[in-house]
């Protein structure tokens, strides 16, 4: 476990596929990830990741339970299981964790139609029935539930994130 005094930053490598919690003194994790279908990109619209550097701007659903199912941002006070799945088989499941990701980068993933913040793109939990390592999303970074439980554990708003390719 990372203390609080510990400096920890996140690189998500888009060609690679994965995410890396890294310390001062060098990596602690890789963690395997699904990001965009789409491919990179910053317009709003785009369904594709953004790029360049980023921070943790919000964590959300600390203390849920794993399979929690978000709407907007909220807890529904659903569990995803499959029974759910098949009532609403077209929802982008947003499970367990969100960790909001806001753009450092005025012009290229901050403001205007570029801003990383209201594209709301989260790094989030997902049903572990999708796959990792290849791209499936719709901007957003997603990871396995036990994955992020443990991401979401070692970092703090504020942590820098960088999406690289």
């Amino acid at each position: 476990m990372v203390d609080g005094k510990s400096r920890v930053r996140v690189e998500i490598d888009l060609p690679g596929q994965y995410l890396i919690l890294c310390a001062e003194q060098g990596g602690l994790e890789r963690y395997p990830v699904s990001t965009a279908l789409n491919g990179a990109g910053e317009e709003q619209g785009s369904g594709c990741t953004p790029r360049g550097r980023h921070a943790i701007r919000i964590k959300i659903g600390e203390g849920l339970p794993v399979n929690a199912v978000f709407r907007g941002r909220r807890p529904t006070g659903e569990i995803y299981s499959q029974a759910l799945a098949d009532r609403f088989p077209d929802r982008d499941w947003i499970l367990t964790r969100i960790l909001w990701l806001t753009g450092r980068e005025p012009g290229r993933n901050r403001g205007g139609s570029r801003d990383t913040l209201r594209r709301f793109i989260y790094i989030h939990g997902c049903p572990d029935s999708e796959p990792m390592g290849i791209p499936c999303s719709h901007g957003c970074i997603r990871m396995r539930n036990r994955d992020l439980i443990d991401l979401f554990g070692r970092v703090k708003v504020g942590t820098a994130v960088l999406i690289r390719d």
